[in-house]
């Protein structure tokens, strides 16, 4: 285990949950909350853009975006999204956590404002400008996701670590909730303003002109959380494990955690300097070393995120079966185009109400009782059980509505009482200080490469056999019910991948990273 403990970092590991625990949830919460609302709230209002800009006169049915732009406008964000878990995740371990949070933020806020904006009038301008920002949006959220990891990681306690940083990762959960709510609100306050018949009684009135502030207003909102919490952020000392170990300033770690601890802090410059010069923590990212002490953990962090997000963003393969079974969304020509962003948005509610929330805050409730890796292998499992459980019967589910909600609704239960929460938390607890957030920011861009292909791979490979029954613009594919087997299978091999990722639970960050700190001369010892 670590030797020579600083005792800023020791303070730190063993301090009881207090205030500072709940003020950093929320300042990290919120960019999650935010992220999550502007990832999410595209999909509410995509239907409406394919009204708006894409119906042709005389058309039996509404306008819907082409393959090639819906592809565009709800995936560039993804994008942007990899790129900017990459750069960030490196810039926090150079430049320091708080200094990038703060850059992350400011990205996240103008872009989310101006995604509402366009060039021109035209289809084209309208959706390139969309693109444009929405590109930008991803890459300011993209640095949010190592930061947020790291800075809570580092200043939580061992004890409640996995809770506090799953804490911050439900708030994307919420971040869903919200946008649904804030759109289902908007929504109906224009379609009672401005009362339209639907697309089969009217097709020219069913969409009226103001509809074109509806989107630009539920996207544009997603600036108010993030700009709530920038001076909080900004206000938030730099970690002390940066401080310290990174930036080997002592004397300014212990400062920033006395007065987050109240407590007085003794420097311990000396001992930071012995750390530094201990060469058996110094190895780099591209190091044999690196490969030999954390080769196999970054396999486990990065595979099985790629194979959880391939899994959990396929769930549009299905969504729109589940939605028309149960009645919540009818057919398009028979709802006017404000009422359409409503229904989506009553169901995306009510789906992140009984299903997605519960399930992320059920991992806060017992990722440091039952460990990160039980609630890993065990989300996987049931993900795998319950994607073939869809997908083998698939045709019997056409008729059992109640069967196949209650299929999908725990599908992504065990998604967020799993997987998706814990391989979130894993790599901020994993790596070396210096190498932390990178690892992180590796991880959840490969996450996120797994998330294009889930979301978009799959929905091409997903379009029936028949020429004739596939969605508008698509070419064939294996069908749906292939598809979801090919996921099940997916899933059970993300279950054999996390058999790679160690257990952190109940240590200490540096325990758990296997940094060693010692004499120059003594440096044989290793976790």
């Amino acid at each position: 285990m670590a030797r020579d403990q600083l005792q800023v970092l020791n303070a730190l590991d063993v301090a009881k949950t207090q205030l500072y625990h709940f003020t950093t949830i929320v300042i990290a919460g919120m960019g999650f909350f935010t992220d999550a609302y502007d990832l999410f709230s595209i999909s509410l209002v995509a239907k409406l853009l394919g009204r708006l800009y894409y119906t042709k006169a005389g058309a039996p049915k509404p306008g819907v975006l082409p393959p090639s732009v819906s592809s565009s406008v709800t995936g560039v964000a993804l994008v942007g999204t990899l790129i900017g878990q990459l750069f960030f995740g490196w810039l926090g371990d150079k430049m320091g956590r708080k200094k990038v949070y703060g850059l992350t933020l400011i990205i996240m806020i103008i872009c989310a404002l101006a995604s509402g904006l366009s060039f021109g009038h035209t289809p084209k301008g309208v959706m390139a400008s969309l693109c444009f920002f929405r590109f930008w949006l991803g890459f300011g959220i993209g640095g949010d996701y190592p930061l947020s990891a790291t800075i809570m990681a580092e200043y939580a306690n061992k004890k409640t670590r996995g809770a506090f940083i799953a804490a911050v990762f439900a708030m994307q959960g919420m971040g869903i909730l919200f946008s649904g709510i804030i759109s289902l609100i908007v929504s109906t306050a224009f379609d009672r303003k401005f009362p339209t018949p639907t697309y089969e009684e009217n097709p020219a009135l069913s969409t009226p002109p103001q509809a074109d502030y509806v989107w630009r207003i539920v996207l544009m909102f997603g600036a108010l959380p993030a700009a709530l919490t920038f001076y909080w952020r900004m206000k938030m000392p730099e970690t002390a494990r940066y401080t310290a170990l990174v930036a080997k300033n002592a004397k300014q770690a212990a400062v920033d955690m006395g007065k987050v601890l109240n407590v007085e802090m003794e420097a311990e410059e000396e001992k930071v300097e012995k750390i530094s010069r201990d060469k058996s923590n110094n190895f780099g990212l591209f190091s044999r070393e690196f490969v030999r002490r954390h080769g196999l953990h970054l396999f486990g962090t990065t595979s099985t995120w790629f194979l959880l997000d391939i899994a959990f963003y396929s769930q549009n393969l299905f969504q729109k079966d589940v939605l028309s079974a149960i009645g919540w969304i009818p057919a398009a020509k028979t709802m006017n185009g404000i009422n359409e962003v409503f229904r989506i948005s009553k169901a995306q509610t009510l789906i992140a109400l009984c299903s997605t929330v519960p399930g992320y805050w059920f991992t806060v409730a017992f990722i440091d009782i039952m460990g990160r890796f039980a609630i890993q292998l065990m989300g996987f499992f049931f993900m795998t059980v319950f994607m073939f459980a869809i997908a083998i019967p698939y045709d019997h589910w056409k008729t059992n509505h109640l069967g196949f909600v209650i299929m999908y609704a725990l599908t992504f239960f065990f998604a967020n009482f799993g997987p998706n929460a814990t391989t979130f938390v894993v790599p901020a607890e994993i790596f070396p200080a210096r190498l932390r957030s990178t690892c992180h920011g590796i991880s959840a861009a490969t996450g996120k490469a797994g998330a294009i292909i889930g979301a978009y791979g799959f929905l091409y490979a997903a379009q029936n056999q028949d020429k004739t029954k596939t969605d508008a613009g698509y070419p064939p594919g294996i069908g749906i019910k292939n598809a979801l087997i090919i996921l099940g299978c997916i899933n059970a091999l993300g279950m054999i991948c996390t058999f790679a990722v160690p257990e952190p639970n109940g240590k200490s960050l540096e325990e758990a990273s296997q940094e060693t700190f010692g004499d120059d001369d003594d440096v044989t010892e290793r976790v």
